[in-house]
């Protein structure tokens, strides 16, 4: 039979469950979705591009002028910008996702 936990274990296993992920390495992982033959492939991607949080200056300052840049949309305004083979999407100023294209 188990032995019930007193309120101060109980809280201080919660806090240890809701602080490991604060002690884990911050890692960012980059994935590619494909589709072939109509079956979805994710595959990992090791093309630099820009991460969340990052401003539309230091994009363009590290990445270059897009290729292309779209009309803001919608509110919160978004605003994309194509480069050869990814895509960055803004909110406001500030990155929000950066998206591997096929072109």
């Amino acid at each position: 039979m188990r032995t019930p936990r007193s309120p101060v274990g109980q809280a201080a296993g919660l806090a240890l469950l809701l602080a490991l992920p604060l002690a884990m390495p911050a890692s960012r992982l980059h994935a590619e979705t494909l589709v072939v033959d109509e079956q979805v492939i994710v595959r990992p991607s090791d093309l630099p591009r820009p991460v969340r949080g990052t401003t539309m200056s230091a994009v363009e300052a590290k990445f270059g002028a897009p290729v292309s840049r779209h009309d803001t949309v919608g509110t919160p305004p978004i605003t994309r910008w194509d480069y050869a083979g990814f895509s960055v999407f803004f909110e406001h100023d500030i990155v929000i996702d950066s998206v591997v294209t096929s072109g």
